[in-house]
């Protein structure tokens, strides 16, 4: 089981970096979109972005707190599409696409380091 919680991991890192790099570009307008942009959502990306890397080491550790703020991460991802997808009425598409990925992902995560390892101790 310890493969399947350093998979999460991973891609605790990957969507991490993923998430500041590509929110950092906007932020410092490197990267201008073509479509209505939310900048307290790419500001939202870019912290979690960060948060997301913290959790990934915590999580390689086999750290309970990488575990909490998994379920934090996961949290707050799925608050935030639910917001964008029925209650926002300025988000682009894109970007309620790109948090339902992250919220999918995350969900990944949650299966590869905790619901998985548990199911098999049973």
């Amino acid at each position: 089981m310890k493969t399947l919680n350093k998979i999460g991991a991973g891609l605790a890192l990957f969507i991490g970096v993923m998430s500041v790099f590509a929110g950092s570009k906007v932020l410092l307008g490197v990267d201008a979109k073509d479509y209505n942009v939310l900048t307290g959502l790419v500001a939202y990306n870019v912290a979690f972005g960060v948060i997301s890397i913290i959790s990934a080491y915590f999580l390689w550790k086999e750290n309970n707190v990488g575990k909490m703020m998994m379920w934090l991460i996961l949290a707050s991802h799925f608050t935030v599409f639910l917001y964008l997808q029925f209650i926002s009425q300025t988000v682009a598409n894109e970007s309620k696409m790109a948090m339902l990925f992250r919220t999918g992902i995350w969900i990944v995560i949650a299966l590869l380091s905790v619901v998985i390892p548990k199911m098999n101790k049973k």
